[in-house]
């Protein structure tokens, strides 16, 4: 009878497995929306809250204000300046295409202005081969700009596919406000773990999934609207395009948006555009590169920063898996990987040493 039993449940735990599977192997090609649905209803659960005691027993109501405020400061805003963006990124691969814009002469210009002691030590470094450089130089930046301005083309060629997408975020953003407490205790009460571990993991999902977005983008983002700011300032071409770039470095820790800065004042200073050079440097440094360490620790908090070579990794692992998405899914992972593993060495040390009979 006991065998019997046990076979059973071996059987009920291969078909859950089984179906789970198939379930999240159907939801996969919209596992995109099915994550962004899910993070904007926890980062935005204490509006839902807020609005909910303002009106009690009107869950619905509560979730479509929620929602509606979502489109507004959110979901408009990045639709608006990615259709700029687009723009930008085509404009500026036909300019390449055209030889209209020339990272080669950029190069060459640099370099014929750098002083003679400089060039030596390029000679002695083997450096000199100024044709190779222009050569592997020109042909990064110009397969960047072509990646991009293919991207763009490729969202308007799969158009259908991203406004469904988009309804599905939202619908499912919908419910995660309006269920989302009760859809998180089923899960809790599913998961086969002490609830006290639950406890932990679940509070640290959330707090990473805030910290993340909440710290990392968000500090990406302002970084890059200063960055496109002054750029714009100084007449760069494509503004918006190079302030991108400099926000989506930012979320790379040792990277930076400087990456993109420096080139652009070490142009300037080569070219005689001195007072550009300066003020482009100085404002990279003073406004740019402060804005990390002013606005992380507010928005983040101490508690909850992983160490950088983790945040490092787990951002460039995430984005070679999940692409776009694994900006916040690599470092969620990391974080729920370090946490689980504090919790195990925890749990280790808190039991007691059985000792063997005398």
């Amino acid at each position: 009878m006991a065998n019997s039993s046990r076979l059973e449940d071996r059987s009920f735990l291969l078909l859950l497995a089984v179906v789970s599977l198939g379930f999240f192997w159907v939801l996969w090609p919209y596992y995109g929306a099915v994550f962004w649905g899910a993070v904007l209803a926890i980062l935005f659960n204490t509006l839902f809250i807020s609005l909910l005691r303002k009106m009690p027993k009107k869950r619905t109501l509560a979730a479509l204000l929620t929602l509606s405020i979502i489109l507004v400061l959110v979901i408009l805003p990045v639709g608006l300046v990615s259709a700029m963006l687009t723009q930008e990124a085509a404009s500026m691969y036909q300019r390449v295409q055209s030889g209209e814009l020339s990272f080669s002469r950029y190069f060459q210009q640099i370099y014929s202005a750098l002083p003679s002691w400089v060039t030596s030590i390029l000679n002695r470094s083997g450096l000199d081969n100024l044709v190779l450089i222009q050569q592997r130089v020109t042909s990064s930046l110009t397969q960047g700009s072509q990646f991009i301005a293919t991207q763009a083309v490729s969202i308007g060629q799969n158009a259908f596919d991203f406004f469904v997408s988009f309804f599905i975020m939202l619908y499912l953003l919908f419910f995660f406000l309006r269920d989302g407490g009760a859809l998180s205790r089923r899960i809790k009460e599913a998961i086969p773990l002490e609830a006290e571990i639950k406890l932990q993991l679940f509070s640290k999902f959330t707090t990473v999934i805030r910290a993340t977005v909440k710290g990392n983008i968000v500090v990406a983002v302002v970084q890059g609207i200063l960055g496109g700011l002054i750029l714009w300032f100084l007449d760069i071409h494509a503004p918006i395009l190079w302030g991108t770039l400099m926000a989506f470095l930012s979320l790379l820790p040792a990277i930076g948006a400087a990456i993109v800065w420096i080139p652009v004042a070490i142009y300037f200073l080569a070219t005689g555009a001195i007072w550009q050079g300066v003020l482009l440097i100085a404002y990279g440094v003073l406004v740019i590169g402060l804005v990390d360490n002013i606005l992380r620790p507010v928005l983040v908090g101490k508690d909850t920063k992983m160490p950088d070579y983790v945040v490092l990794v787990s951002t460039i692992g995430g984005m070679s898996l999940f692409g776009l998405n694994g900006f916040v899914i690599g470092p969620v992972i990391g974080a729920m990987f370090m946490a689980a593993w504090d919790i195990f060495v925890k749990s280790r040390h808190e039991k007691p040493v059985e000792l063997p009979p005398a």
